[in-house]
């Protein structure tokens, strides 16, 4: 039987555009994880590495008009969305490089032997190793950034590893072409190709995570769909590392004083935020706390306009606009939960951005209300509006993990200068009762008892702002708590190559056999620590 056609799609009418290729077969698969096996070693040295993932960004510089183009036709993201996108994806490209010159990714530590230490310490040196194969598994939401020249490859490949992506369907023809300029990039700098593998279809996805050359995985994408591979990953004789970015809520807590100082303007940052992309980012604000009173009225006001405003729009695929009206209209039932601005379909192409209200209390006492708490990917929000900070509590004791999670403040909050006597002091499991290590005592600032609460919730805890927009930066922290990811690592950021390394420690060993990386001239001129001291 011969394999399914795989479809490039325009969301804007449904109809089929170009045919890109072909399902793969688990023949298909084999090869391509069975090539990128064989090419690893060609990844060995650094220098050839950084200046293979410098040359990448170069030659997707040079084809970001094409490139570009296809995107749009495929996901309807517009040409500025994705421009930028492009860029940022070239630039975590470099700055990958640039990790990869530095070397303390490999964290080289040296110990001498120490005959007078308690039990003695022998002659010992760490360093850090690539796994080998890593599988990766396209974004739908992101065709360049999360996808086949995304974080997941970019830092697989910093760290020495070979990747084998699985292609999102929504742009498979824009897949085909990064992967193609990326083995060009590859060939120009004596790399086999092989190292960049892509294959399409569902049934490649999952033979994909059960291959036994493939040595990790990363995934950006549902819940269910994640856990699936989560679980087949877990499920082979040799269990791999699967790091998986599966849902978010991103919920926002807005204070009383915040919203009395300046609701109309969180109002209408808020609609910014949450339409933003028409809703498909994985970092939207899909649950708000807002008080009741004169001040959320007003952030509510802010934001009937400014979400009113907002035209239709075209979600990636049919299929997500789909669930997107199903899912909102069967929250809307809910007993009382409200649609000041009501979400739903535009024409049978298209959405509608709105936002729905409930009472904090209901998401409090869960049941049905549980709905209310799951992410719902499109553009819109659902606004709780709570009466005292024991609701604020009560809510978001009950929220799983989240990728972000943020607090908006007023000015004398932020600054920490509305201290109480403790009076209003939460206690609990996350509570600002020092068992997070940030605050705690009574008599601290809103705020930092705000934080504490947040923190155990997320991965990144913004104050006064929007989740939306991710810094491509050493600091950053992409991921959080399940669901929100499986592990503990970052997708986004420097420290998203841990995730394809392993430490590796000789003891004993003659310098004649070790790694340059682990000699004692330090030859690469590597940051490390030696003999208890940290070397740059």
């Amino acid at each position: 039987m011969a394999a399914a056609p795989v479809w490039s799609v325009d969301p804007r009418t449904g109809k089929q555009r170009e045919q890109v290729g072909a399902e793969a077969t688990v023949q298909d698969v084999d090869r391509a994880v069975g090539a990128a096996h064989s090419a690893r070693a060609a990844l060995a040295d650094r220098t050839v590495r950084a200046a293979f993932l410098r040359g990448a960004a170069d030659l997707l510089d040079a084809a970001k008009d094409d490139l570009v183009a296809v995107a749009d036709a495929e996901t309807a993201l517009g040409t500025a969305r994705l421009t930028g996108e492009l860029a940022r994806t070239c630039y975590q490209l470099r700055a990958f490089a640039d990790i990869v010159d530095e070397g303390a990714f490999l964290g080289v530590v040296i110990d001498h032997p120490d005959d007078t230490a308690t039990p003695p310490v022998p002659d010992l040196r760490r360093y850090k190793i690539p796994l080998g194969v890593v599988a990766v598994y396209a974004a739908s939401n992101f065709p360049f950034a999360f996808s086949v020249p995304g974080g997941d490859t970019a830092s697989a490949l910093a760290a020495g590893c070979p990747v084998v992506v699985k292609a999102h369907p929504d742009h498979p023809a824009t897949s085909e072409r990064v992967a193609a300029v990326l083995r060009a990039a590859a060939g120009r700098h004596g790399i086999a190709a092989d190292v960049v593998g892509l294959v399409h279809g569902f049934d490649a996805g999952v033979e994909l995570v059960r291959h036994p050359l493939v040595a990790a995985a990363g995934f950006t994408g549902s819940v269910r769909g994640g856990r699936a591979l989560f679980d087949a990953a877990a499920a082979r004789p040799v269990p791999i590392p699967f790091h998986g970015e599966l849902g978010s809520l991103n919920p926002v807590v807005v204070t009383e004083a915040a919203a009395a100082e300046r609701g109309e303007e969180i109002g209408s940052g808020l609609a910014g935020s949450m339409t933003l992309g028409v809703g498909q980012f994985c970092v939207k604000p899909g649950l708000v706390l807002a008080p009741v009173g004169a001040g959320g009225d007003r952030l509510l006001k802010a934001l009937t306009e400014a979400v009113g405003a907002t035209g239709a729009g075209v979600l990636l695929d049919h299929r997500m606009r789909d669930h997107f009206v199903a899912g909102v209209a069967e929250r809307a039932q809910l007993p009382d939960v409200s649609a000041p601005v009501e979400p739903g379909a535009g024409d049978e192409h298209t959405v509608t951005a709105g936002f729905l209200t409930v009472p904090a209390a209901r998401l409090a006492a869960g049941g049905a209300h549980d709905l209310l708490l799951e992410e719902c990917f499109g553009p819109v929000t659902v606004v709780a509006r709570y009466t005292d900070d024991a609701e604020i509590t009560a809510v978001l004791s009950r929220l799983p993990g989240n990728l972000t999670a943020t607090v908006h403040l007023s000015a004398a909050e932020a600054a920490g200068t509305d201290r109480t006597d403790g009076a209003d002091r939460t206690d609990g499991a996350n509570g600002a009762d020092g068992a997070n290590g940030i605050g705690g005592a009574a008599g601290h600032s809103r705020g930092t008892r705000l934080l504490a609460e947040l923190t155990p919730l997320a991965g990144r805890v913004l104050v006064d702002g929007w989740p939306t927009g991710v810094a491509v930066a050493p600091a950053q922290q992409h991921g959080g708590p399940y669901p929100a990811t499986t592990s503990t690592s970052t997708s986004v950021g420097g420290t998203a190559i841990e995730r394809w390394l392993r430490p590796v420690v000789y003891q004993n060993t003659p310098e004649a056999l070790l790694p340059p990386e682990l000699h004692d001239a330090n030859p690469l001129g590597l940051p490390r620590r030696y003999d208890g001291r940290l070397e740059h």
